[in-house]
């Protein structure tokens, strides 16, 4: 798989899951547009790119906020070239308990996981369509499938997740660009860090990998599904976590 000559946006890429992927794309040839919510953050990815020789440029944007999104991508277009493939890794958690749970925790979790898939989805859509090509790959989470205690806003943002991917899917696969998900079980990330010494004994003993996963294992389900050879894969959600969930 070569990603020679295109420009791969990746969103959520200063660290974790989202640095990974950006690492992985630019191994493969891919100019990447890692953006986070500073520049500062998004530049640590860009010099771990340069530092193998790849190419990369670092953005900052809030994706909730779709005017910063519209002008985001036409920087991106004048400075690289139309994407190729959207990686929607942008995400937050505020959990609590649902009693507990402040508007502002709903709305912000929201506003960040789903709405900015979409705003980053509309943005790029007509450069894509006019190529008549791309590829969008969302990143959600097994939560969003399972649902967890706590996480009511999370949970809902990355289930969110699943309807847009199908509906982007159906919407745009005529104009030859495909929309899929990957849904990460327990990643060893800077989200992860603060779970509970029992849950993470739990994970480990019911997942039949028998660990938490790395962002590693990530990225390169994330590659295929950008691939040329993933060109019929449309609409699915491939789920990364080990067996946790079987």
């Amino acid at each position: 798989m070569s990603f020679e000559g295109k420009v791969v946006v990746v969103t959520g890429a200063s660290r974790g899951i989202g640095r990974e992927i950006a690492l992985a794309f630019a191994r493969k040839g891919a100019t990447v547009a890692c953006v986070a919510t500073s520049e500062a953050g998004a530049s640590g990815s860009v010099q771990a790119i340069e530092a193998e020789a790849g190419k990369a440029k670092a953005y900052a944007c809030d994706v909730s906020d779709s005017t910063a999104v519209d002008a985001l991508f036409n920087r991106i277009q004048a400075d690289l070239g139309t994407p190729a493939v959207l990686v929607n890794n942008a995400g937050i958690n505020r959990d609590t308990l649902l009693m507990r749970m402040k508007d502002d925790d709903w709305d912000r979790v929201i506003d960040v996981n789903l709405k900015g898939s979409f705003n980053c989805i509309r943005a790029v859509t007509r450069g894509m369509m006019k190529a008549r090509y791309g590829r969008i790959v969302n990143i959600s989470s097994v939560v969003g499938q399972t649902g967890a205690a706590g996480q009511a806003n999370y949970a809902a943002s990355k289930a969110g997740l699943f309807g847009l991917t199908m509906s982007v899917a159906k919407e745009l696969g005529s104009r030859g660009i495909t929309c899929n998900a990957v849904a990460p079980g327990f990643i060893e990330t800077d989200m992860t860090e603060t779970l509970p010494a029992e849950m993470r004994e739990s994970v480990i003993k019911t997942a039949p990998a028998g660990r938490l996963g790395l962002p590693g294992d990530i990225a390169p389900a994330v590659v295929f599904l950008a691939s040329e050879e993933a060109g019929y894969i449309t609409g699915q959600t491939l789920t990364v976590d080990g067996g946790l969930t079987l």
